[in-house]
């Protein structure tokens, strides 16, 4: 037993350093309130998350070539519009010439006819969506360049500035966002950095 404890002094010296090992062994309640030697890290305080909201509906049409692209379109809009208002009004003109006769008809013609008319239906419907996809295209065409530079530098300032998220405030899924602090708007500052960078 004796052999055991001057075993377990000699472990204490060699661990602790002399000193500690007389004070410690003499008492155990000190192991307890013995303090680790590396104190646990302090844990990172996280930033708060930045939100920056902008006005790109405003910015787009403040850009340079917009005005000249939205008037092309709107004229190429303004002719595809009367190109598919000609083909319903024909095809209104046919159903109201059935629609008159169509008491003198017998059965088996008019059946034939009403078929006839459900498939030039569906024809100028397929017409009138793919009118309505050109001018989709056609708007995307003209504005994709600009677009895409506008992101271009959205992109740049919330990368600068450290914004998690910017918010569009023109857009749809944003009307749900009552108030907001209005020195978050970085709308401006996209104006002058596009405006600069021409």
């Amino acid at each position: 037993m004796k052999r055991v404890r001057n075993l377990m002094i000699a472990v204490g010296i060699a661990v602790l350093g002399t000193d500690a090992a007389t004070a410690a062994l003499g008492r155990p309640e000190a192991w307890a309130q013995a303090k680790p030697a590396v104190q646990p890290a302090a844990a990172p305080v996280a930033e708060p998350t930045r939100i920056g909201f902008i006005n790109a509906r405003a910015l787009l049409t403040s850009m340079t070539g917009y005005q000249k692209a939205e008037s092309l379109w709107t004229k190429e809009a303004t002719a595809t519009r009367a190109e598919g208002q000609k083909l319903q009004t024909g095809f209104d003109s046919v159903v109201t010439q059935f629609q008159q006769s169509q008491a003198m008809m017998s059965p088996t013609t008019r059946s034939a006819r009403e078929k006839q008319l459900q498939a030039q239906g569906d024809s100028l419907q397929a017409k009138l969506t793919s009118l309505q996809e050109k001018m989709a295209a056609r708007e995307q065409e003209l504005l994709s360049p600009m677009q895409q530079r506008l992101k271009d530098i959205i992109e740049g300032i919330r990368a600068e500035g450290g914004y998690a998220l910017i918010i569009d405030l023109g857009n749809q899924a944003s009307q749900n966002i009552i108030s907001y602090d209005k020195a978050l708007d970085i709308t401006l500052r996209v104006a002058q950095r596009l405006a600069s960078s021409k």
